[in-house]
């Protein structure tokens, strides 16, 4: 095996960070996980939830740390399109033998189409539409929590959080997700509060499995909240279609309960997810496009 057969694909986001390392032929050596890595948590760190997911890689292939230095990798990490990040990320010293950075959403659309054209909608702690339509890309939402992510986890987290306080308040009609929501916060709004001065978007996506079950189970502000999410959804989807993506898939940890949601029209739109990101990165750090 020779260090130029090595390749290590990653996809870092805002719940974790997810590698594989390969040979030449495919074949798979190692895999690791580690941290969020989404830039949102600064470069450094998301770099170092890179690094310890890589080496968690590399010791169950049975190689050492220090074989970093052998891997051709392709790096996707959420927030990569905020102003500066990328110009960041390639001053930082690495061990790679040589790599590539880009957003998560572009590894995420490779993986899903097999490396042909297509489009994704990510419904995941974040949310964001995106397409590669004849060496061209097209974006759509994904700025950001709490501005955009419109049908993502944190939205959905934050959707619920707000009706359960009108909820406490006797504004609008209570209900067991809202009673749910405040009993997490021992029935005290003003401890809401002071979870919300440190809470990230990954601690508001932490309660969509809960506003998805309750929706499922006939609650009225669940429901209510999960349609106008799948609302933001078809937006998205219908929005790539017009931009010339024939084929759209829907990805994230949300897309399978928030699927059944959507409208008609836009299921029909859908197509089978073909691979992972990680699977996107690995075409990526194959093509060796970009060295740094």
């Amino acid at each position: 095996m020779t260090a130029d057969s090595l390749f290590v694909g990653v996809d870092g986001g805002g719940t974790g960070c997810r590698t594989r390392i390969e040979d030449a032929e495919g074949r798979v050596l190692g895999t690791g996980i580690a941290g969020p890595a989404a830039l949102r948590i600064g470069v450094s760190r998301a770099l170092a939830e890179v690094e310890k997911a890589c080496c968690a890689a590399l010791n169950e292939a049975g190689l050492e740390a220090d074989a970093l230095n052998s891997l051709h990798a392709a790096v996707g990490l959420a927030g990569v399109g905020r102003k500066g990040a990328l110009k960041e990320l390639t001053l930082q010293p690495h061990h790679f033998r040589s790599v590539v950075y880009t957003d998560d959403a572009t590894i995420a659309c490779i993986g899903a189409h097999g490396g042909r054209d297509g489009g994704i909608v990510i419904v995941g702690t974040g949310s964001v539409g995106f397409a590669l339509i004849g060496g061209r890309e097209v974006r759509v939402g994904g700025y950001g929590f709490p501005i955009s992510d419109e049908g993502s986890g944190a939205d959905l987290g934050l959707s619920a959080i707000r009706l359960a306080l009108r909820a406490y308040d006797e504004r609008t009609i209570g209900t067991s997700l809202t009673r749910d929501i405040m009993m997490r916060f021992h029935n005290d709004p003003f401890e809401t509060v002071a979870w919300m001065d440190g809470a990230t978007a990954t601690d508001y996506a932490t309660f969509a499995p809960l506003v998805m079950r309750h929706a499922d189970a006939g609650d009225q502000i669940a429901r209510r909240i999960v349609r106008d999410a799948a609302e933001q959804i078809d937006e998205l989807v219908r929005r790539l279609s017009e931009c010339g993506a024939s084929r759209v898939a829907l990805l994230g940890g949300l897309a399978s309960s928030m699927q059944p949601w959507l409208a008609p029209d836009v299921q029909r739109r859908l197509v089978t997810v073909e691979g992972d990101a990680v699977d996107g990165a690995l075409r990526l750090a194959r093509r060796g496009i970009i060295k740094i």
